[in-house]
């Protein structure tokens, strides 16, 4: 069975950056779509950043294009989210996802069924 762990989530002061990673076991990650989350205190979940299996195509909620960059190593079952120049409005739980549509374009309205349990992110002085 598929499992998905998030890490590299902390507190950082506005304008650093965080790397987070989600980590498959169980399943090898190739086949799917891997979508980026996050749901802050009192808001609902939102859509952050997706990537199709392969990899070609991506994309990024307007919020944090420019600033987000979100990858994928294969070899290593291993999907990231390279977060730059962090605002206080980057602070909630981050999850990562997957999604077996075929999309050339993945979005965050379509169907993820696996998640991972989250990992904190909190940007503040």
């Amino acid at each position: 069975q598929l499992q998905l762990v998030e890490s590299g989530g902390g507190l950082v002061q506005p304008g650093g950056s965080l790397r987070l990673s989600c980590a498959a076991s169980g399943s090898t990650l190739d086949y799917f779509t891997i979508g980026w989350f996050r749901q802050a205190p009192g808001k609902e979940r939102e859509g952050v950043s997706c990537i199709i299996r392969g990899g070609s195509s991506v994309n990024y909620a307007d919020s944090v294009k420019g600033r987000f960059t979100i990858s994928r190593d294969d070899a290593k079952n291993t999907v990231y989210l390279q977060m730059n120049s962090l605002k206080p409005e980057d602070t909630g739980v981050y999850y990562c996802a997957t999604s077996v549509s075929l999309f050339r374009l993945c979005n965050f309205d379509e169907k993820y069924d696996d998640w991972g349990q989250g990992t904190q992110v909190t940007v503040s002085s």
